[in-house]
């Protein structure tokens, strides 16, 4: 636990709420349009795409994906292991306690609501995450990430991350190791040790190395800007740290890409496409990057018949509004790339940025902001709420240490 000034709790607290409500608000945005065309997205929501949340195909506003699900579990995996860390010294249990989040979430997926305790011992029912209802829906959940969670694998918490697959689908790079690591980055560790917890965690369901290489890199790049490093300089900073690792060619290729064309300006959809679709991991990370590092302007100039200018008629739009569409406006993993954007802005700016029309919609956001509030009491305690004689954050039964 990281015992702080107020001012510096409040501060992190904030950019903790935004990364995982942002995220939340990204994948309700793309969730309606993720398997749809750029031309169909177009076709169906006008020229500029999707401007605000819109219903998906069962008329329903703002609901949220497997990856808002399976990011929350993972920030609750992490409560759950410092937790037992700091009561009992049990130190690098991370990556089995993280795994043995992601099998409560697994759980949620396969029961239409939350199922009772096997015995007082059951390792996976248990907690208060899991008893949410609305956290038990099937949202196209990633085939890496559920046939990895039955493989049993249990990464090493100090095996080295020398570009060598993992021995869970060995060959896939899914997006499913990015669009949940976020939380990694909040924990207040140095970016490298966040990097690694991610990368080594991503290995539980993917074994590519540049799936687990991308997961690295976005809590590397959280970690900076929960320290309140610049957009820009987190992804420096990132990339710096990338090139230690053999094997980072792929993921640092396509970053730079995402870099490079941010600085060029004048962003677009077709600029976003150009670095993929977003299904692997490394083209999930640089779509987001690409888009929060973007100047979008608020409102577009359009070019009507014979070249008249004219202004774009919709709602002027905040710079987070304008980089979380541009974020999923494309042929492509919508939603995993609209996520990811709002935990990279959310990060950066805090809560308060977060647009209040969006996030009123957004489907479980009084959960995610009681458990960002939780993993904020539990990583970044203020030195003037220090409890010397008990140092339990919360009742055994909330975030169990088992």
């Amino acid at each position: 636990m990281i015992r702080q000034s107020w001012d510096e709790t409040a501060a992190k607290r904030a950019r903790i709420r935004g990364c995982l409500l942002g995220g939340a608000i990204g994948d309700a945005l793309g969730n309606p349009i993720e398997f749809l065309s750029l031309r169909s997205i177009r076709e169906t929501y006008g020229a500029a795409g999707v401007t605000a949340l819109v219903p998906d195909g069962s008329g329903v506003v703002g609901r949220v994906t497997d990856d808002t699900q399976m990011t929350l579990f993972t920030a609750e995996g992490l409560i759950r292991a410092h937790a037992r860390a700091s009561s009992k010294g049990l130190e690098g249990s991370e990556t089995a306690v993280v795994r043995h989040a992601y099998l409560r979430w697994l759980d949620t997926q396969n029961h239409p609501g939350p199922p009772p305790a096997e015995g007082t011992g059951d390792l996976v029912r248990s907690g208060w995450l899991r008893t949410q209802p609305w956290l038990y829906a099937r949202r196209a959940p990633g085939n890496a990430c559920l046939s990895g969670l039955t493989a049993k694998h249990v990464p090493a918490p100090r095996a080295p991350l020398d570009g060598t697959p993992g021995p869970v689908n060995t060959g896939s790079k899914g997006c499913g190791t990015v669009m949940r690591s976020a939380p990694f980055g909040l924990t207040g560790l140095d970016p490298r040790d966040c990097f690694e917890l991610a990368a080594r965690c991503a290995q539980i369901t993917h074994g590519h190395p540049t799936g687990y290489y991308a997961a690295g890199a976005l809590a590397a790049m959280i970690a900076c800007l929960l320290d309140g490093e610049s957009l820009e300089g987190a992804t420096l900073r990132t990339l710096e740290l990338l090139a230690r690792y053999p094997g980072h060619e792929e993921t640092t290729a396509v970053l730079r890409k995402a870099v490079d064309l941010a600085a060029e300006g004048d962003p677009t959809p077709e600029k976003t496409e150009s670095l993929g679709g977003g299904w692997v991991a490394e083209e999930a990370l640089a779509i987001a990057v690409y888009s929060a590092l973007a100047r979008t302007p608020a409102q577009q100039i359009l070019y009507g018949p014979g070249g008249k200018i004219s202004y774009d008629p919709a709602p002027p739009r905040t710079p987070v509004q304008a980089a979380l569409l541009l974020s999923v406006n494309h042929s492509g993993d919508s939603d995993s790339t609209g996520s990811i954007c709002g935990n990279i802005l959310g990060a950066h700016h805090g809560d308060l940025r977060l647009p209040p029309s969006w996030l009123s919609l957004t489907e479980g956001r009084g959960t995610i902001a009681e458990l960002a509030d939780d993993f904020a009491s539990e990583f970044h305690r203020s030195v003037e709420l220090y409890e010397p004689y008990d140092d339990v954050v919360f009742p055994r039964d909330r975030y169990p240490l088992s």
